[in-house]
């Protein structure tokens, strides 16, 4: 639950429609030029907040980020017979840039939070009544979440806007490429950074139960500790674009920690208050693959799999029938739900410590040294024995280790973030899930209709 109630008011998605407005503790709702012109140092605090509701927004909805890039992971089904959109169009394909659900997923929710980060930027240059500690916090805290919302963006697309903050009779910003998206957010992040090292001891504004401090739970985090999520996020970005020695210098400043628990991170939270968003992902209509069993390893006696998998997935009573092609000669069943989210208000990880070893070890491999195989061989082996319980690898050389940390990040980071699809995804291995359903699996989502006939 967050600790204090702030509504991000949703604006009309297409972004040539004007600016989103932000919902305050203002009572009188004030209007965007009020809020950026003549705001209150409260108004800010509440806003800040506010980021991080609208960063949650669509995470974990029965079909959003993580439920839909399970889908295209192989990793999870949706069989609701009331939309079978995601069997037949996530499933078989193509996904429909005309459809609210696929074209505007994972767009319209990341890009109204991108919006209401810039107004908050505008409106924090003209408070009164603010230190310049508190405000070098806020901007670090808001460029990071905005980075990481880009991110989201990116993740499912080719192509993205970057300049979103015009008014409505400004012309819409360019379509940039994957990389140009991907500098944009290095940037935010980098600048956030050097906000945060200013930004005092602690946050002006409370945050989510998600974002503890690593050092005192009790606490919110602080800016200190903050700019080592920053970093661990910049160190996912360098390892999807291949900057592998960058990743390795941003995981030296975050919070990964061989002694600490791997659930350490920060969370996107949920809560079943009034006004609260609950987690859509405990859901009787979401299924595990069953491919997640049959694909795990087993331990020394044979018989006993993978912890990863019984942790977080559970047998059902009977199976079911995800999807049938008669024609085909396709019928796809399962008999797996998961366990990961049991409760309305189970958090959902953002960024935790299993993956950044796992990412150290995936920017060792990219650089390929013999002495790099090593050291990504013993964070493999260690994730193998702390988070599966399986034996360490002994074989492990350059012709088979990014097959095993792909397949340790499978099991690690199941179903919590659409990572299985965004990694075959960034080796060209989406062929590779293929024969699990024997229908091709989308390379990324479209840009939606709306924003296209919005540029004709």
């Amino acid at each position: 639950m967050m600790k204090k109630q702030v509504l991000v008011a949703l604006c009309a998605t297409t972004l040539g429609l004007g600016a989103c407005s932000l919902q305050v503790e203002d009572l009188n709702n004030p209007a965007q030029d009020a809020f950026e012109q003549t705001p209150t140092p409260s108004a800010i605090y509440a806003a800040s907040t506010g980021l991080l509701i609208g960063n949650r927004a669509g995470i974990s909805a029965q079909t959003g980020y993580i439920s839909q890039l399970g889908i295209l992971g192989r990793e999870s089904f949706t069989l609701d017979p009331a939309d079978p959109r995601y069997v037949s169009e996530m499933l078989k394909g193509p996904l429909d840039s005309g459809s609210p659900a696929f074209g505007g997923s994972n767009w319209a929710n990341p890009y109204t939070n991108i919006r209401n980060t810039n107004t908050l930027l505008i409106a924090l240059q003209n408070v009164n009544g603010m230190s310049d500690t508190e405000k070098e916090a806020i901007q670090g805290f808001a460029k990071t979440i905005q980075a990481l919302d880009f991110l989201i963006i990116i993740n499912t697309r080719e192509t993205a806007p970057i300049n979103v903050g015009g008014g409505i009779n400004d012309p819409l910003g360019p379509i940039e490429s994957r990389e140009a998206v991907f500098d944009h957010i290095v940037q935010l992040l980098d600048e956030a950074k050097e906000h945060l090292k200013k930004g005092g001891d602690a946050f002006p504004f409370p945050l989510s139960n998600g974002y503890v401090d690593f050092d005192n739970p009790k606490i919110d985090m602080t800016p200190a500790n903050f700019i080592r999520v920053n970093r661990a996020l910049l160190a996912r970005v360098q390892v999807y674009r291949n900057h592998f020695s960058e990743a390795l210098t941003a995981l030296q400043e975050s919070f990964l920690d061989t002694t600490k628990p791997l659930t350490l991170g920060v969370y996107h939270s949920f809560g079943t208050g009034p006004g609260d968003l609950t987690n859509g992902l405990r859901n009787n209509k979401l299924y595990a693959n069953k491919a997640i069993v049959t694909d795990a390893d087993r331990k020394a006696d044979g018989t006993t799999i993978d912890d990863r998998v019984t942790r977080k997935t559970k047998p059902l009573d009977e199976a079911v029938v995800i999807f049938k092609d008669e024609a085909a000669g396709i019928t796809v069943t399962t008999d797996l739900a998961f366990a990961l989210y049991e409760n309305q208000d189970t958090p959902v990880p953002v960024i935790r410590n299993e993956e950044l070893i796992l990412l150290r070890a995936e920017a060792n491999i990219g650089l390929g040294a013999p002495a790099n195989i090593t050291a990504a061989a013993d964070d493999i082996n260690f994730i193998r024995t702390t988070s599966g319980g399986l034996a360490p690898r002994t074989d492990l050389d350059s012709t088979n280790i990014l097959d095993e940390l792909l397949k340790q990040k499978r099991y690690s980071l199941l179903f919590e973030g659409g990572h299985r699809w965004i990694d075959m995804r960034h080796y060209n291995r989406l062929d590779q899930l293929v024969p699990v359903l024997g229908v091709d699996v989308p390379e990324y989502f479209p840009i939606p209709k709306f924003e296209t006939d919005a540029r004709l």
